[in-house]
């Protein structure tokens, strides 16, 4: 394996960034970056703990759920999940934190990296009930980088082109749990519990 092991390595074989690409970079959310962020539905969480272990977890919800609290500070809710908490718990040891909003049929995407606490604040949670549901918790991140990212990786990936998707290329995730992680469990009772219509079911409990 050819490792690269030093920045000047790896700038020999890259070359350094267009200024246009290190000017992008800003500290506070423009006007552009709040229609951004009412229009995701999506973002995925980047941390790391405190010896470096990494997760990164997806967040869902309708539009404009993460919350604009200034122009240097937003909100994201915590919903129903697994409760593994593993970017939670990164976030306890080691508050930086990396997200990137979709928007569907967009290649490009807004980056925002900055340092996070979380917050059980009643009147923020208030704010983000959906279909009844109030969160446990809610991430609020402080902005300390924020820029939009070009769409090279969307395009050639053809992600948003609906004649590349394969959905059923690999097994359902019913299948996956049977074969990895829930063995003793019959098929047909998971099938049942992932089903679209099961998981739909328990989006948004009752709080």
């Amino acid at each position: 394996m050819h490792e690269i092991t030093s920045e000047e390595e790896l700038r020999a074989l890259l070359g350094e960034p267009v200024p246009a690409a290190l000017a992008k970079e800003r500290t506070a959310l423009a006007d552009v970056d709040r229609e951004w962020l009412a229009a995701s539905p999506f973002c995925l969480v980047a941390t790391s703990s405190a010896d470096g272990t990494c997760d990164v977890s997806p967040k869902g919800d309708p539009p404009g759920f993460t919350l604009v609290l200034d122009e240097r500070t937003v909100a994201i809710p915590e919903r129903a999940g697994n409760r593994r908490a593993d970017g939670y718990r990164n976030v306890l040891a080691n508050p930086h934190v990396g997200l990137i909003y979709l928007l569907p049929g967009r290649t490009d995407t807004l980056r925002i990296n900055g340092r996070a606490r979380l917050t059980t604040d009643p009147t923020l949670l208030d704010r983000m009930v959906v279909k009844g549901h109030r969160p446990v918790l809610a991430v609020v991140v402080d902005v300390e980088q924020v820029f939009h990212h070009c769409g090279k990786a969307f395009l050639r990936s053809q992600l948003w082109d609906p004649e590349s998707w394969r959905p059923d290329v690999v097994p359902t995730r019913a299948r996956i749990a049977h074969a990895l992680e829930r063995k003793d469990e019959p098929l047909e009772e998971l099938e049942r519990y992932y089903s679209s219509a099961a998981y739909s079911a328990g989006l948004y409990p009752a709080s």
